[in-house]
Formats: structure tokens, sequence, C-alpha cells
């Protein structure tokens, strides 16, 4: 590819900066400093640079400072990509000029959209509703440096429809976890009324814990899911004549589906610590970058007629196409 280096640097630059918000983005969360800066945004307290005499306060504006070089270095990459879009690879079809576009566009609507959350006292539905957003920003640009031969763009070899289907399923999955996640960690006590892994007591219950419960239990049923679909995905890319790449790719997302287990586990013995959730959201999101390498390189190697499942985003399901 003549895509020039530069324009990749940036790229990977965003990506890596955008994993940082999220991440950190989680840390608030759990944290409970979402209303740190009060119900103003853009400023915080009042202030654009207000007195750091709280640490729920210093949490919070620093998420939104991220949240600010984020939006630069993102414009920045759309721009350069703009300014190169005659270079095959950036413009033309399959580029990384669509995609670094369609970034931008989505991490302005994500920053309004946490202005939403912050507006209306930072509920449970508006915080999964920017989740939603970041993750999406996250398989954009992912799908941006596939794009540009990243992790292993390039890949080539006979893959089967099967397996794409597979691994754009386990994508939906991840995601869907992913969204229970940030609800468990953000409706109060959600995430501490199971005390035992993996499973959780259901008897003597009242109606507001068991409520509580059921948005937990749905968090881990659909990881175990996940889990047990990767496992599938990994024994099964070992008899199909398929690119390595794809098979590497597959088998890291299970590992990090493992260690997610292990995280949570450990997690739920040591009574849920903050500095525990926050590694599990972590790699989580992790897994989640994974997961879309996989389904992107998947997609790469499938054959051309390989139907796209209905339930996942176009773009990212589409991303790896040529």
């Amino acid at each position: 590819m003549n895509i020039p280096r530069s324009l990749r640097l940036l790229l990977r630059l965003s990506l890596m900066v955008a994993l940082v918000h999220i991440v950190f983005g989680a840390f608030v969360r759990i944290s409970g400093s979402g209303m740190g800066c009060g119900d103003h945004w853009p400023r915080c307290a009042g202030a654009w640079f207000p007195p750091l005499d709280q640490p729920t306060l210093v949490i919070e504006w620093t998420h939104r400072l991220l949240a600010l070089v984020l939006i630069t270095a993102i414009t920045i990459t759309a721009v350069a990509a703009w300014r190169a879009r005659a270079v095959e690879g950036v413009g033309t079809k399959g580029g990384v000029l669509k995609p670094a576009l369609i970034a931008l566009a989505l991490v302005i609507t994500t920053a309004f959209f946490g202005a939403i959350t912050v507006w209306v006292g930072n509920t449970p539905a508006a915080t999964v509703g920017h989740w939603i957003l970041a993750a999406s920003l996250l398989a954009t640009l992912v799908t941006a440096l596939v794009r540009a031969g990243d992790f292993r763009g390039s890949v080539a070899g006979s893959g089967t429809a099967k397996l794409f289907r597979g691994s754009a399923a386990a994508m939906g999955l991840t995601l869907a976890v992913l969204i229970l996640g940030g609800l468990t960690a953000k409706v109060p006590s959600a995430n501490a009324v199971c005390p035992d892994f993996p499973l959780c007591p259901m008897v003597g219950l009242t109606q507001v814990i068991a409520k509580l419960v059921y948005i937990q239990m749905a968090h881990r049923v659909l990881a175990f899911l996940l889990f047990f679909h990767l496992f599938g995905l990994t024994m099964s890319s070992r008899k199909i004549k398929t690119a390595p790449a794809v098979v590497s790719a597959v088998r890291m997302a299970f590992a990090l589906a493992v260690l997610q287990v292990l995280v949570a586990g450990a997690m739920v013995g040591m009574h849920f610590p903050p500095a525990a959730r926050s590694l599990h959201q972590m790699v989580g999101v992790v897994l989640w970058i994974q997961v879309v390498i996989m389904t992107l390189l998947a997609r790469r190697s499938a054959p051309a007629e390989a139907a796209v499942p209905p339930s996942i985003a176009v773009l990212v399901a589409r991303g790896g196409g040529a």
C-alpha cells in the first residue's frame, strides 16, 4: 500500500488515545465521578480550569481533557486522510478515508452526547448510549487501521463464510456484554449483588435486589456465551485452511476471553475493589478491539459472497472489504 507513513502513525495515535479515553471513562463510572463537574458542560464547576480540590472533580475534568485530546487527534487524522485522498489505499474504494471521516463524525457526536449525559444527570440510559458511541468509535478506528494494513490487514488466503459469520456473531455478543457491563457498573449496587462466581444466589431476595441480580446475571450469561463461542471458533479455525493471521486473531480473542473470566472471578473473590473493576473493564475493551480485528480479517479472507449478519453494524462488517 502507498498510504503515507504520517497518516498511518496518526491513525495509530488516534486509536491509542481513544483506548485510553474509554478505559478512563470506565474509571469515571466506577469511581462515581460522572457528575464531578456538576451540571456544567463544557466548563467544569463553572470554570475552564476549576480548582482541583476534589477527587471526583479531578477525575471528570481529566476525562474531559482526554476527550479534547482525542477530538484533536482524530480531526488532524481526518484532515490528513482528506489531503491524501488521491493516494491509492486512502481515497480509493476500501481505503482509510471513509472510516477516518466517520471517526470524526463519531467523536464529535460522542462529545455532544457526553454533554447530554451530564445535563440529564448522568442516568444509566444516557451512560449506556455514550458507551455504545465510544465502542463504535474504537471499531471505526480499527477498521481504518486494518484497511491501512495494520494488524496484518493485508491478509491473503482462502477463508470461509462460516468463519466470518461466526466472527461477526462474536462481535455482536461482545458489544452486548460491554453494554451490560457498563450498565452493571453504572446502576448503584448492581455490581456487588452477586457475591459468588460464576453463579448468583436467587433465594430470599427483595424485589429491588432481584432486579439488580437480573442485570448482573444477564451480563454473566452473555459473557459465558461469548467465551464458549470463541472457544468453538478457536477449535474450528484449526480445521480451516485460512490465512494464519485470521487463526492468530481468533486465538488471541479467546485468550483475552480466558483472561477476562479469570479477572472477573478474582474481582468477585476480592469483593469488587475499584482496581479490579477497572482492570475488568479494560480487558473487556481490549477484547472488543481484538474481536473487531478478528472479524475484519475473517471478512477479508472470506469469499466475496459471504453474507453479513443483519445484527452487525454495516461499517464494521464491511470494513475489511477491498
